[in-house]
């Protein structure tokens, strides 16, 4: 079995100063860089993912800004495989599922922003294919959310979609129970 580190968008505009700043964006960035500190130092393959906004009215992960850069906590280095996509799903219209198959991954440790919107995605999709996921809650970030009048804050939103996660799409665990089953 063949794992790979899938880092979905993160990237400037969730961090302080960005234009969608996240709750734990920085916490939940150190958390993933040690993940992939942790896959580089034993030379398993890395995924960036990095999501561009084509969207008209875009007011965040604008082509051609600093707050669409991959953040300086994860940036990649020569030779790692970085994804762009226009959609949360991070499949839909990529090559990431052809290059997974090409590498032989058939085991995805997953850590990204934002957790209710492309983790999620991402996620449920990479499952749905026939990946086996593991995801890191703690590398993972959100914000508050409202419906129907009703705020939901960041922790809430989090939790809510790591435990709809857990189970049949991905195993939730911590980046140092993750780094330390490698």
């Amino acid at each position: 079995m063949s794992t790979a580190l899938l880092i979905i968008d993160i990237q400037n505009d969730y961090f302080p100063g960005g234009a969608m700043e996240l709750a734990g964006s920085i916490e939940a960035g150190a958390r993933a860089a040690k993940l992939l500190e942790a896959f580089r130092g034993k030379g398993l393959p890395v995924i960036h993912v990095q999501h561009i906004s084509t969207r008209p009215g875009a007011s965040f992960f604008v082509p051609g800004t600093r707050g669409v850069e991959i953040h300086p906590s994860v940036s990649p280095q020569t030779g790692e495989t970085i994804i762009q996509k226009n959609f949360p799903n991070s499949f839909r219209g990529t090559p990431l599922l052809q290059h997974l198959r090409d590498k032989d991954i058939t085991r995805l440790v997953v850590a990204g922003m934002m957790t209710q919107m492309c983790v999620d995605s991402t996620v449920r999709a990479a499952a749905d294919l026939g990946f086996e996921c593991l995801l890191a809650h703690d590398a993972c970030a959100t914000r508050d959310l409202s419906f129907g009048g009703v705020a939901v804050p960041a922790a809430s939103v989090h939790a809510a979609f790591l435990a709809a996660l857990n189970g049949l799409f991905a195993k939730v665990q911590s980046a140092d129970e993750l780094r330390g089953g490698l």
